[in-house]
C-alpha cells in the first residue's frame, strides 16, 4: 500500500490528472458514505411522519403547562433545551449533575426503563427527591410514552458553578 501512496502523491505533485475510478480500483477498501449528523443535531429534527411523534407536557416551576410534539427516540433534557423549557442540564447528559431532576407522572412511572445505579446515586443528592423522580437526560422518548406529564422541580442544586446555564451548542 505504500508504493501505491508513493506513486499517487508523486502523480498529484506532477498535476496529473488522476481519473477516480483507478484511484478506486488500486484502493483495497471500500468507502462508504451516509449522511453526516452532527452531535446532538436529531433532536433538532421534528418528526418525520405521524407515527413518530411523542406528545410531552412540561410543567415548569411556576406550574404553567407545555405541550410539545417530540419524536421517538428524543432526549427529554435535549427536547427542553429546544423548545426553551427551563431544564438546566449542567452535565450535558453526561450523568454527573442533577439539574436536569424531573418528576414523571406516576401513569408513565411503570413505562420507563428501571433507572440505573448512577442515576440513583445522583438522585439521592437532588433536592425535592419524590419517588417519582427521574433525571431527564436519562429518559429517551417511545411510542409508549405517548402523553408523558414531566414536572420540574421549584429548584435544582448545581455543583458546577452557582447560576451556570450551558447552552446548546
Amino acid at each position: 500500500m505504500t508504493f501505491i501512496l508513493r506513486s499517487l502523491s508523486f502523480c498529484l505533485k506532477q498535476r496529473k490528472y488522476v481519473p477516480i475510478r483507478h484511484l478506486i480500483r488500486i484502493s483495497n477498501h471500500e468507502i462508504h458514505t451516509s449522511t453526516c449528523i452532527f452531535h446532538g443535531e436529531y433532536e433538532m429534527q421534528d418528526p418525520e411522519t405521524e407515527a413518530d411523534i411523542v406528545n410531552v407536557t412540561f410543567i415548569d416551576k411556576k406550574g404553567k403547562k407545555f405541550i410539545i410534539k417530540g419524536k421517538v427516540g428524543d432526549n427529554v433534557l435535549y427536547l427542553a433545551h429546544r423548545y426553551g423549557i427551563e431544564m438546566e442540564g449542567a452535565c450535558e447528559a453526561s450523568l454527573a449533575c442533577t439539574t436536569c431532576h424531573i418528576y414523571v407522572h406516576h401513569d408513565y412511572m411503570n413505562k420507563l426503563p428501571v433507572p440505573e445505579e448512577k442515576e440513583e446515586d445522583l438522585l439521592d443528592l437532588a433536592p425535592f427527591l419524590k419517588e417519582n423522580s427521574r433525571l431527564g437526560c436519562q429518559i429517551i422518548l417511545t411510542k409508549e410514552l405517548d402523553g408523558i406529564e414531566l414536572e420540574l422541580p421549584k429548584a435544582t442544586r448545581n455543583f458546577y458553578v452557582d447560576g451556570h446555564t450551558p447552552t446548546p451548542h
